[in-house]
């Protein structure tokens, strides 16, 4: 990395290894990044084991990813705000150690309810570090280069960590035990923080309130949505607790902008939105991986369940996908200042709507190659250009008062809008797979080409976002 830390963060280096010091900060924020999103789909390859060995119920397994994934997203706002006032670097340091302690407990837990109480904490610790590794980067690469530098590879490493954690999920269900996948984040872990103590530059804390009414309405509000899809999944649409939960979601959020909109130090600055670009690139962040997680969820399922193969063929089954999102994330920072995020945008949401229209050709007879091939070549490519530029729009215009809440926001609706697609999507495979006749296969497939064909429609939304932005190339 060519930059500097510059003056602001008070990192005392000596003038002779300042590039040094600059590389392991970004190393270990974006280890902390990588560590936190593999956590979302590592466990995915090695639910039957855990089912099996922790007699999970069916339904019960599914809260594994749930109880992460909704507390993460559901606390993202509060974390990021409580970086911005009580200073970054400890709670960086706070959420990656209790994030470590928290996956120890879940590879030793005995039973399915520690298990998921270890999920939970594991969110909690997540929610504090992961805005205040997007905030620490943006402040410490103050640079306009290097910051497109730094953020592009924090957006690439977001994404691509979906994809890697099939592939070490997979490798480590295979050859050592589900736990394994657990007991990974804990060296890790102590790595990043015991870097973060001795080189992440200290923070200044600002005395402000905490929008406690916003957190527990935000919160709230995203649980009772998703819960509520997944409700509908199991239960269908006219099930009473399916209604209940939808409605008192969609009245949390409604009421959360109200208060957001009122006070004076809200977790969610709604002028954040005010700007185009950034506007745009909010939306597409929620759009986006509502879409995209649905072909991890199901092609995890397809590979395993209809081609027959093992845990970890599975996992290098993504491999493409992974292979092509790090490309496109070495080439973000040539291509946004070059092109502006108009046409780079467009091109990746272009490439993964078709990625995903491919993906409804799917038959039990249609193998590897080359439908699927093809497909995880498209969405490698339109991941790593549709999205990686968002981060970069986004954070670089942001006051660095406002870096933490930016980030928050961000994360928030990268995180929402994987749950809340994921949940849609499961109930849209589930209601399809139901009225498909034939085999126990063949009615699969049919909820899993049902569930793409919905995916690509909320992609499609992407590619309509993006026609929004504006067409002047970036000044830096």
């Amino acid at each position: 990395m060519s930059s500097t830390l510059t003056a602001d963060t008070r990192v005392s280096a000596t003038p002779e290894a300042p590039r040094l010091r600059s590389g392991i900060v970004l190393a270990t924020l974006l280890t902390c990044q990588l560590m936190i999103v593999l956590d979302i789909t590592v466990m995915n390859v090695a639910l039957p084991r855990i089912r099996t060995d922790l007699n999970f119920s069916a339904t019960g397994l599914s809260w594994v990813m749930n109880a992460y994934t909704l507390v993460f997203g559901g606390l993202l706002l509060l974390g990021g705000r409580a970086g911005d006032l009580f200073g970054r670097r400890n709670l960086f340091i706070a959420g990656t150690a209790l994030f470590t302690l928290a996956s120890l407990a879940g590879g030793l837990a005995p039973s399915a309810t520690l298990l998921l109480i270890a999920r939970v904490v594991q969110g909690i610790g997540a929610a504090m570090a992961g805005p205040s590794t997007l905030a620490l980067l943006t402040t410490i690469f103050s640079e306009p280069k290097a910051r497109m530098r730094v953020l592009a590879l924090f957006s690439g490493m977001s994404s691509a960590g979906f994809a890697i954690g099939l592939i070490v999920g997979g490798f480590l269900t295979q050859w050592l035990s589900w736990r394994s996948v657990l007991f990974i984040n804990v060296p890790f872990g102590l790595a990043v923080s015991l870097l973060a103590v001795r080189y992440l530059p200290r923070s200044e804390r600002k005395p402000a309130h905490l929008d406690l009414p916003g957190a527990v309405t935000a919160t709230a509000g995203v649980a009772a949505l998703v819960y509520g899809f997944i409700s509908a999944a199991s239960h269908g649409w006219g099930n009473e607790i399916t209604d209940i939960s939808l409605a008192a979601g969609a009245l949390l959020i409604a009421a959360f902008l109200v208060i957001e909109s009122r006070v004076a130090q809200p977790l969610l600055p709604l002028r954040l939105f005010a700007d185009r670009n950034r506007a745009a690139a909010y939306t597409n962040m929620f759009f986006g991986p509502m879409a995209g997680m649905s072909m991890f969820f199901f092609l995890t399922q397809y590979l395993q369940e209809v081609l027959g193969l093992s845990a970890l063929a599975t996992g290098f089954a993504f491999l493409p996908t992974a292979l092509l999102m790090f490309t496109m994330i070495r080439l973000i920072p040539r291509l946004l200042p070059r092109f502006g995020p108009k046409p780079v945008t467009l091109v990746g949401a272009v490439s993964m709507v078709s990625g995903l229209v491919l993906l409804t050709q799917l038959t039990v007879d249609s193998g590897y190659f080359p439908l699927l091939f093809i497909a995880m070549i498209l969405m490698g490519c339109g991941i790593g250009l549709a999205f990686s530029p968002l981060n970069v729009i986004i954070m670089s215009s942001v006051s660095p008062t406002e870096a933490g809440a930016a980030g928050g926001a961000l994360q928030t609706l990268q995180q929402t809008g994987a749950a809340l697609g994921l949940a849609i999507l499961v109930t849209v495979f589930g209601t399809a797979s139901e009225h498909a006749g034939g085999s126990a296969q063949h009615a699969l497939v049919a909820g899993m080409t049902t569930a793409f064909a919905a995916a690509a429609a909320i992609a499609a939304l992407t590619l309509v976002v993006a026609l929004t932005f504006r067409n002047p190339r970036p000044t830096n």
